[in-house]
């Protein structure tokens, strides 16, 4: 059954209380939806959420659908970004949109498109579908921004992604070019990598732009 907008938004916010405060509840009065809309009886009679109280509890089979909905929302966050360049307020606005639209099977072919990426633009984990899992099995990991590399690993160097061009020769100045292995060294509070005998240290959105086949 097709959720409405509303009540993916409620399952999304309490995915986050959880993921950030360690709990499987949200209080309603920081959800965003007052406690008297009917959203919620929407959630309950599916048996996804409990309210009691002034929390909202997950319920099993509403925290699977709580990591689906999160996991389409920071894959519509990734397609804004890195594929149609849509940064700031107005990427996020338009990924709140769209990822409604990524329906189960939809979303396996935006993943698989974005070579499955980990995280979202902000750093937060993406939950693995089906697609990850049987990608890592094949050793099929394809190309990845060098944000999604973590310290220590290493890759040879496929494209650079900026329409920066003074960003563009800072990077071919430190060896930055296709082909080149690349180890990542450090990421924070900056990104370290080596290129040959060289280290350099980039932000986060110049890291961004580098992107590494792992294979």
């Amino acid at each position: 059954m097709k959720l409405s907008e509303k009540a993916e938004e409620i399952l999304e916010a309490m995915w986050i209380a959880a993921e950030e405060e360690g709990q499987g509840f949200a209080e309603i009065e920081k959800i965003g939806v007052p406690a008297d809309d009917p959203v919620y009886k929407e959630l309950t009679g599916l048996a996804y959420i409990e309210i009691k109280g002034e929390r909202a509890y997950f319920r099993p089979e509403g925290r699977k659908e709580g990591e689906k909905t999160i996991r389409r929302h920071r894959l519509a966050e990734r397609l804004m970004m890195d594929v149609l360049d849509m940064r700031g307020e107005n990427g996020h606005s338009k990924a709140c949109q769209f990822e409604h639209l990524l329906n189960e099977g939809v979303d396996t072919k935006v993943c698989t498109m974005l070579n499955h990426p980990a995280t979202c633009p902000h750093g937060r984990r993406i939950p693995p579908g089906e697609c990850c899992l049987e990608a890592r099995r094949r050793g099929d990991l394809g190309v990845v921004p060098l944000t999604e590399l973590k310290s220590g690993e290493e890759g040879a160097i496929a494209y650079i992604q900026t329409g920066d061009s003074k960003k563009m020769q800072k990077l071919v100045a430190m060896g930055v070019l296709p082909g080149n292995r690349i180890r990542l060294l450090q990421t924070f509070p900056s990104y370290i990598f080596r290129v040959g005998y060289s280290e350099f240290a980039v932000d986060t959105n110049m890291a961004r732009e580098i992107f590494i086949n792992r294979q």
